[in-house]
Order: C-alpha cells, then structure tokens, then sequence
C-alpha cells in the first residue's frame, strides 16, 4: 500500500471522534464551530423586525489556545505520534459572521393575541468561520514544515433552512435543507497538505398529524443526508445516507406523554472498493417507546428503551460478521431552579429555563474502521440563565466506546474486540453589557483513553512489526477561547 493508502486507511481512526450534523438540526453548526452557533438560546438576540420577518446578524471575533490541534498521541514511535508526528500546540483565531432569517417568532407574535397561526413559517441561516493557526513549540521536529499549524488556516460553515407547512394545523409538514463544511486536521503522516474535510448535505421533509388540539400528534419523515470527503486520502469514506423515520407523542396529562420513534436507513460507501476496510451497506433499524413529563413542577423526566440492529449487508469474505443487536436507550432527570416554564411567574422565567440534568445514552454508530461501535455515555448538564444578562452553560461526560473484532476486506483479522473511554467536558460564558454585545469565553476537555493500537493497512508480516505501521487511538486535547459577540 502507498503512503497515500496508509493515510486512506488511518482516517477511519481519526473520523471515530467526529461526527456529522443531523440533517434536521435547527442549526447545522459543525463540531469545530464557536458553541454559540450551536444553541438558539446564545446564537440569537432581540433581531430586527422587518415586516413579517425578522432578521439575526452577528459576528464574533475569538482568540484561543489548543493544546493539541491536530488531536496526537503523547505514544512514541506509531503513525500518529511522536518524533515524527508530535503534539502541536497552537493558537488559533476566529472570526465567525452569521446571519439567520425567519418569520416573527414567539415573542413578537405574543403582541397580537388570538391570532391565526401563519399558513408558512421558515428559518435559514448562515455561518462561517475562519480560523488562523499559530503553532508554538520547542520541539526542533514540531517546527518543520510538515507540522505547520499555519498550514491549516481554512474556513468552515454552515447553511440551512427549514420550512413549516401549516404549523398548529390538525396536518401539516416540513420541508428542511443543510449543508455544513466541517474542518477536520490531519493526524497521520505530518502532511499538512492532506486533510480531512468534508461537505455535509442533508434534505428531507415530514408529515405532521395532530388531531384533537395536540392531544395526539404523529410524524412521518424522510430523510437524506451525504458526507463527502474533500481530499483523495478521505474519498473512500464518503458515504450516503436516507433515512425513514417516525415519531409520535401522547399527552394523558398536561405535561406529561408516552412517546415514539423509530427509524429504517439505508447507508452505502460508493468508494469503499478503493481501500482494505470493509466499509459494506447497512439498513440500521431503530426503535423506541418511552414518556416524558414533569414530575413535579420542578422535575422533568425523560425515559425511553428500545431496540437496534445493524443490518450489515453479507460479505462472503467475512461470513461471521459482528452485528449490533441490543437495546438502546435514553434517560434524563432534569432539575429547574424555579417552576418549570408555564408554571413560573413571568418574573421568575430566567429560573424556570435554568436547570441541572443528568443524563445516559447507548446507541450505536456505523464505524469508518470497517464496523460499527457502542457508545454507553452518562452525562452531567447545568445551564443557568440569569436576568438575561448573563448565561452559563456546562456539560460533561464520560463513555464506553465498545468496538467488536475487526476485520480487513479480505476476511483476515485486524484487531480483537476492545472498549475505549472517551471523556468530555464543556464550560461556556457570556455576559451581555448590552442587548446586542457580549464578552464570552469557551474552555473545553476532550480525550479518548485508550491503550490500543490499531494496525493501519494490512502489510506483509514483517512490515507489520514496525511500530510505524500503527495507530495508537489515545489521545488528549484542551481548549480555551475568549471572544466578543455582536449580535441581533
């Protein structure tokens, strides 16, 4: 295999650590973009009417500190760590515009009381972010041109919009659109020439029922969505998705109801004859019944279990294929530190949103090393909004990523089964002096903890006993950034 190959290969190691926005996000903000993007309650301020629209800019500026940029092992002598391809720290700078349109929204609309629902109702938006790297280190190997963080100054970004058809009618639907640019740095090899990028597509529409004033309201979906990789190393992971969905939701109290969901998708690699992982078509199936609701006017919860299946297509070379087939499953008990909304005086709303909530998640995901892995992760989140000046939010987690035996196209074993610890932790700040500017700092952990070292192509026996020829999955990375924010 080539270096090129080599590289080809190690990505599916690099692209376990992230993943693609949903298709049906609000905001199609990618994993390396500011955390404001990612949450309507930061990214949005008092806006500016204009007719029946209102309008959303911003921009931000942002200087920060990543420890480990293009995310290393400290472990010596494999594909990905040191003498050849050591620990970058860097600085970094970010300049992020936005800009979001949509019909008035709840706030505005509140002024005109009793008033019929609008026939259509939409949001679109838009982001980018440009980033410039300075790398700082001692390190004579770290300042050779094939480490230049420089090199990796590039702009990410997102688009998206969605349409709602007859909003609050007993039918209706939606139609949404997304295409995001993810920037994700190269590991392997040192070449700051090869990256990782990709282009993130994603449509789809959904049928919503909801007779007897909500009571009962029912969806069908679809959806289509498409990751593809920008440079040669990357093409063969390129992969398409569609997607059958439906969720429902029965409210038997006020504030309480017995929910649905379930999904059937299609996934194929249309390239992934090019490269010796087994990156075959699935039609994963989801399913899951569960309630949420308040438990008292402080206490929600939210419990649902189910089942899934990984559905790979059979491969004659790998007869005895893993398949996942287990249960799934989501619960969350969140705490308001004030009557839940609805319940609270309005003097009190800034309280009532602001709530600690633990949580756990186990699903699976196909996985680029050629199957899929099982992710168990229990979580802690707090978010506290106050005289809506001043806005905290913290989120961490730990999880069990569980990886079965794996296998190269050619049937021959790769590596037995084995289960990692990914650790996570964000803290983001923002006080406004004003309605339309803010000072905002983001401090966040991330490290998968692992002793395995993943062989990244299959070469003769001799060649495979060079420490060279693997890919060690631990690795740590800590950043920190401050910014100020205009924005309407």
């Amino acid at each position: 295999m080539t270096t090129r190959g080599l590289a080809s290969s190690a990505v599916a190691v690099v692209l376990l650590f992230s993943r693609a926005a949903s298709a049906q996000s609000q905001y199609t903000a990618q994993p390396d973009s500011p955390q404001w993007l990612k949450d309507r309650r930061y990214n949005e301020g008092i806006g500016i009417r204009t007719g029946d629209f209102e309008l959303h800019p911003g921009i931000a500026g942002e200087v920060g500190y990543d420890s480990n940029y293009f995310m290393r092992s400290t472990t010596p002598n494999v594909a990905n760590g040191p003498p050849d391809a050591p620990v970058i720290p860097a600085i970094e700078f970010r300049i992020t515009p936005s800009l979001y349109l949509s019909t008035i929204g709840n706030q505005r609309s509140a002024d005109a009381p009793g008033a019929t629902p609008p026939t259509l109702a939409f949001r679109a938006g838009i982001n980018a972010t440009y980033r410039e790297l300075i790398g700082i280190s001692s390190d004579p190997v770290a300042k050779l041109p094939s480490n230049s963080a420089s090199d990796q100054r590039n702009i990410g970004g997102s688009a998206d919009f969605h349409l709602d058809i007859l909003p609050s009618r007993p039918l209706g639907g939606a139609l949404f659109a997304s295409y995001g640019r993810a920037i994700l740095p190269n590991t392997v090899n040192a070449n700051p020439d090869v990256s990782f990028n990709q282009d993130i597509i994603g449509a789809g529409a959904d049928i919503a029922i909801q007779p007897n004033s909500g009571t009962l309201d029912w969806h069908f979906g679809y959806g289509f969505s498409g990751t593809f990789f920008e440079e040669q190393a990357g093409t063969p992971y390129t992969n398409l998705s569609n997607e059958a969905n439906m969720r429902g939701r029965w409210k038997f109290r006020p504030r309480t109801a017995l929910i649905y969901d379930a999904a059937l998708r299609w996934v194929t690699y249309p390239n992934q004859s090019t490269i010796d992982v087994p990156l075959d078509a699935s039609t994963p199936v989801r399913t899951r019944l569960g309630l949420e609701g308040l438990i008292t006017e402080r206490f929600a919860l939210t419990a649902m279990a189910g089942w899934g299946a990984s559905f790979y297509d059979f491969n004659p070379a790998i007869p005895n294929r893993p398949q996942f087939d287990s249960i799934i499953a989501k619960a969350e008990l969140r705490w308001f530190l004030a009557a839940s909304p609805g319940i609270a005086a309005a003097t009190d709303l800034g309280l009532s949103l602001s709530s600690i909530a633990l949580g756990y998640t186990r699903d699976f995901q196909n996985s680029y090393l050629g199957s899929y892995y099982t992710q168990d992760r229990g979580y802690l989140k707090f978010y506290y909004l106050f005289a809506g000046r001043a806005v905290v939010s913290l989120e961490g987690g730990v999880a069990a990523i569980e990886y079965p035996n794996l296998f190269w196209a050619d049937g021959a074993s790769r590596h037995s089964a084995f289960t990692d610890t990914r650790a996570d932790a964000i803290l983001f700040g923002e006080y406004r002096f004003t309605n339309t500017f803010g000072l905002n700092s983001t401090l966040r952990y991330t490290a998968n903890l692992s002793s395995q070292q993943i062989q990244v192509n299959e070469a003769t026996a001799a060649a495979s006993a060079s420490s060279s020829n693997f890919f060690a999955m631990d690795w740590q990375r800590f950043e920190a950034y401050l910014g100020l924010r205009w924005f309407m």
